[in-house]
């Protein structure tokens, strides 16, 4: 902490939040801030705990430099600030709401059945506005396959109606496809039935479905289409009952010989708790991955964003910004209505000088620095368990394999210390840990499989492909190399002590 500020840890987030409260005004606080956000010190950087992604995201888009300038404000000089999911606040947050959500479901739904007539008698078009446009989709080497398949879809080109399952990290595009599909069809094919929603939407209306038992109206919905576009699938998978619900309707679907696409942020066969029936229809289609665009298409992304501005912007500064940032569009687009904002306030014309200038800030703003926290929750998130299950004492296969694997995740991808993590992982020895990085480090070796047990059933899936998949949803790269190297050397060189059990993995050839 700043030598000349002497704060406790509830001062500064009480200060923090004056602060923010006093820039983005009483009401952006009230429902940003105020109950969903926790703000700490800690190794020079303030941290501010959200309870979710989607939080952490809109605050990050929309209020990060209010949370800079609080933040100057309270310690007297610029500081870092790192974003994470805090499992308290997930916990505290969950009930009040599903309560205010399922009331906002409960509200569309009955409009919904105004609309079809309350008994699934007739077809309804979606009234929603949705953004993406196939003649707006960058295409490029990453995703040529994906647009492809999306155009044959709107003009009858498939040579059958097998599923389509598109699938890749955040902000590559997946949205994009599917709503242009759906808008394609609207302006191409009007007599095409089609049904756009995500795995949320699905979820929602199902449950109000079944609680106020319309589920005739619901699954005339969903199933009387010729197309459903079902976005981030991956949110039914640890939900047994809307799992089942969707199965059907998949299997409705299918057997009507019309096209089902869905959109993912992995593949289905790396989605936990997805039952093998569904998987293995999934998987029967084409499933089809978006890679991270290239610096020729990031730079064709950022051309055609400016296009639709009043700017002019040299290509030497497009191609210096697609250099820098490669992680995802959202954040390529949004470095450039930055760096167009900051060019217009200063008056300034657009130069690579002024690209840097204004690039580097970006970048030193929004770097997260990945924590535990964030390990935790998208191992717990991706076993079907919370956060807080990983700190228990408790033993059973699936909870002990997480905890192994968050572990693993946390010593490699992180500079904190065996008796660090044991301390943030629900205080325990730091042999737990160690252990638990050679247990996942030989299962690697072996190449083995592993079991655990879900709301779905029994699931087995390889280690190598689990890790991948956190690691890819972590967006952990290159950078982190030297920390697994160290990782793996401490951990050799350890010496060992009696722990918790671990599931026995088998070997495979």
């Amino acid at each position: 902490m700043p030598a000349n500020v002497q704060f406790n840890q509830v001062q500064i987030h009480d200060r923090m939040h004056a602060a923010i409260e006093s820039i983005i005004g009483s009401q952006q606080y009230k429902v940003w801030f105020r109950n969903s956000s926790r703000i700490e010190y800690a190794d020079g950087v303030v941290k501010v705990g959200v309870p979710n992604l989607f939080i952490s995201g809109y605050i990050e888009d929309h209020f990060v430099d209010a949370v800079h300038q609080a933040a100057q404000h309270v310690f007297g000089q610029p500081m870092q600030v790192a974003f994470s999911i805090d499992p308290v606040l997930f916990r505290n947050l969950r009930k009040s709401q599903l309560n205010s959500q399922a009331d906002f479901i409960g509200k569309q739904s009955e409009r919904a059945l105004k609309d079809d007539g309350g008994n699934g008698t007739t077809y309804q078009p979606q009234s929603r506005t949705l953004r993406g446009r196939l003649d707006d989709f960058v295409v490029g080497s990453n995703n040529r396959l994906a647009y492809s398949i999306a155009r044959n879809l709107v003009e009858g080109t498939m040579l059958d109606t097998s599923p389509v399952f598109f699938y890749s990290s955040c902000g590559l595009g997946k949205t994009h496809l599917l709503q242009g599909i759906a808008n394609a069809l609207s302006k191409s094919k009007p007599d095409v039935r089609w049904k756009y929603a995500s795995g949320e939407e699905f979820t929602n209306e199902f449950l109000y479905a079944l609680r106020e038992r319309k589920l005739d109206a619901f699954r005339h919905r969903y199933r009387d289409v010729d197309v459903l576009l079902l976005d981030d699938m991956q949110f039914i998978a640890n939900k047994k009952a809307t799992q089942e619900e969707f199965f059907h309707t998949f299997e409705a679907i299918s057997g009507a010989s019309k096209q089902i696409v869905l959109a993912s942020d992995s593949h289905p066969k790396l989605i936990g708790d997805l039952t093998d029936s569904l998987v293995s229809r999934i998987v029967a289609g084409m499933v089809v991955r978006i890679e991270r665009p290239d610096q020729e298409t990031r730079v064709e992304i950022l051309r055609q964003r400016v296009a639709k501005t009043s700017h002019q912007v040299p290509d030497a500064v497009l191609e210096y910004i697609a250099s820098r940032i490669n992680a995802n569009v959202r954040e390529l687009e949004g470095c450039l209505l930055k760096l167009l904002a900051y060019g217009s306030l200063t008056k300034s014309p657009i130069t690579t000088d002024l690209a840097r200038q204004a690039l580097d800030e970006h970048l030193t703003q929004t770097d997260k620095i990945l924590t535990v926290s964030d390990i935790e929750q998208s191992v717990a998130t991706y076993f079907g368990i919370t956060p807080a299950d990983l700190h228990t004492s408790k033993k059973s296969r699936t909870i002990a394999l997480a905890r192994n694997v968050a572990m693993f995740l946390a010593r490699k991808h992180t500079s904190l210390s065996f008796p660090e993590i044991a301390r943030l992982m629900g205080n325990k020895n730091h042999t737990t840990v160690l252990l638990a990085c050679r247990r996942i480090k030989n299962y690697l070796e072996e190449n083995a499989d592993v079991t655990w047990q879900t709301g779905a059933g029994p699931q087995t899936r390889s280690l190598h492909a689990i890790i991948e998949c956190q690691e890819e949803h972590l967006r952990v790269g290159g950078k982190d190399a030297a920390l697994s190297a160290d990782a793996s050397e401490s951990t050799e060189n350890a010496v060992a002590a009696p722990t918790e059990p671990v599931p026995k993995v088998p070997s495979v050839a």
